[in-house]
């Protein structure tokens, strides 16, 4: 791609990302996008030809990251000489990435759109949180093979993990217009006693218990 045109369209993106977080879906005309980005209508049509589109764009592009997270933070568990301390690194990390304002906002503009695109919520959610419950439980299948977890389902556990760890801070966030205990300390302990509780129902000591 031209490199002129890329910059073009980075600026496009970023510009409706500020205006759609901002004043919502409804309230952004194609022409506020142009102005902000600093080109013309035409450019910002020749990119998308629609604000559907473009939103959707916006939307999804967010989701890149998950493949970075997922990378850089859960394919390591299975290989971790440590599980507990990866499980506690793992559970920052996902706080402090999910709990972050750009996120929030966006999740909350995606819930408050459902309605208008529902296929694009739904895409939202396999691609971001599904996608990163989906591969917590393989992580998890593969530490309870070798004896180190105990999942007998590792879906739901994966699903538990996240609830211990982030589900209470992400729903006060996403209720409130400030800071409400989503300081980074807060959610790093928040997000740790989550593992401590999660590893009391599927460490591998738990096998004995739910056999007693």
């Amino acid at each position: 791609m031209d490199p002129r045109i890329a910059r073009s369209r980075r600026a496009i993106i970023d510009a409706a990302t500020t205006l759609f977080l901002n004043q919502g879906y409804p309230a952004t005309t194609m022409d506020d996008i142009a102005e902000v980005a600093g080109v013309s209508k035409r450019t910002v049509y020749n990119n998308f030809p629609d604000k559907e589109g473009l939103f959707r764009e916006v939307v999804l592009a967010v989701t890149s990251f998950v493949d970075e997270f997922i990378n850089e933070a859960v394919r390591e568990l299975a290989d971790a000489a440590e599980v507990e301390l990866s499980l506690k690194d793992l559970a920052a990390r996902l706080a402090s990435s999910v709990i972050g304002d750009g996120v929030v906002r966006l999740r909350r503009l995606i819930i408050g759109e459902a309605h208008r695109f529902p296929d694009l919520a739904a895409d939202y959610y396999r691609r971001a949180p599904g996608r990163v419950i989906a591969t917590l439980a393989i992580e998890f299948g593969e530490l309870t093979q070798q004896g180190r977890l105990h999942t007998p389902d590792p879906e739901l556990a994966a699903e538990q993990f996240a609830y211990l760890t982030i589900g209470a801070p992400l729903d006060r966030a996403l209720f409130h217009s400030h800071d409400v205990g989503t300081d980074s300390d807060t959610l790093v302990a928040t997000a740790i006693a989550g593992v401590t509780t999660f590893l009391a129902a599927y460490g591998p000591e738990a096998r004995g218990r739910r056999h007693t």
